[in-house]
């Protein structure tokens, strides 16, 4: 409104202060009759409705999905002038079977890891690399990650919002590197951009032969945009605990990260996830100690089923 003014009543006076005395009037009266359907366009952009969609998941019984992930650390431990390092890649493909779908909507889904890469490099040991696709049998300490590869994790069952109903742990399953959900939690309802819901967690961080203690944080989702039926959420953690022991906040760093989400809202179901820690304590062993922690986890949905069986079979 104030730059149709300006445009109106601004630029065009010195034009009129040169034009004949018999024009002013009719120009004047342009610009007056062109106030007000300026007005009425404002209006009426303004009372548009935004745009709703309905995110949840949509399986079907006898589904597979497949992703591959692909997770990255870095650790540094600096203890006086002395800094040792280590280095972890991860790279597997992850199988959900969808078991049964109920006509509530309840989904049941069993988690698997088909294949798997493990690499670890110190500053003072070296590299250590196994593979699941080679023959070779894995490495001291890798021992229990080759027992549980190709068999249920883990059974859930969940809403169309991905809301955990039920949970069944079949293998021994640890959190997540990155404090990750399994399942990417969803609005109830339909939303706009811009629309936010939070989940509220509880953490148990605990040092050996210390403390130990509960510790509450948030989960914040937010709808960004929506493009070509693909939802784009982005996720960031707050910690809601007072901590005012370096030991707790450094058994806390893997737990608090930020993150971007892909939903495929047709299909119902997560195609991309993206999350990032680049996070430093101070004073963790001492007023001469940090650490460093750096991580990535990149999940990206596999689309065709028979990829899953090329790329198990190869060597």
């Amino acid at each position: 409104m104030r730059s149709c003014l300006s445009f109106f009543l601004g630029l065009n006076w010195g034009w009129v202060a040169c034009a004949s005395t018999n024009l002013r009037p009719f120009l004047i009266l342009c610009c007056l009759f062109a106030l007000p359907f300026a007005t009425l366009w404002t209006q009426d952009a303004q009372a548009q409705p935004l745009q709703t969609v309905r995110l949840e998941y949509r399986f079907e019984s006898g589904e597979r999905m497949a992703m591959d992930v692909a997770h990255r650390a870095l650790t540094e431990t600096t203890i006086g002038s002395t800094t040792q390092s280590t280095e972890t890649a991860t790279d597997s493909t992850k199988l959900w079977s969808i078991v049964a779908v109920d006509p509530q909507g309840l989904i049941t889904i069993e988690h698997s890891v088909i294949d798997v890469t493990m690499t670890s490099r110190t500053s003072d040991r070296g590299q250590v690399r196994w593979s699941s696709r080679g023959n070779e049998p894995p490495p001291p300490g890798y021992e229990s990650v080759k027992q549980n590869l190709g068999v249920p994790l883990s059974r859930l069952v969940i809403d169309r919002t991905g809301r955990v109903i039920d949970r069944q742990d079949m293998r021994p399953n640890p959190p997540s590197n990155t404090g990750d959900l399994m399942i990417v939690p969803l609005p109830d309802g339909d939303v706009a951009v811009g629309a936010e819901w939070i989940v509220p967690q509880e953490v148990v961080v605990e040092v050996p032969d210390g403390p130990r203690k509960a510790v509450r944080t948030r989960l914040r989702y937010q709808l960004q945009e929506v493009r070509d039926h693909i939802a784009v959420i982005h996720v960031d953690t707050t910690v809601l605990t007072p901590l005012d022991d370096p030991r707790l906040e450094a058994r806390l760093l893997e737990r608090i990260w930020d993150g971007t989400v892909r939903f495929d809202i047709q299909r119902g179901r997560v195609i991309h996830r993206t999350t990032g820690i680049d996070r430093r304590v101070v004073g963790f062993g001492g007023p001469d100690s940090s650490l460093h922690y750096k991580a990535s986890l990149e999940e990206k949905a596999i689309v065709e089923e028979k990829a899953i069986v090329t790329k198990k079979a190869q060597p």
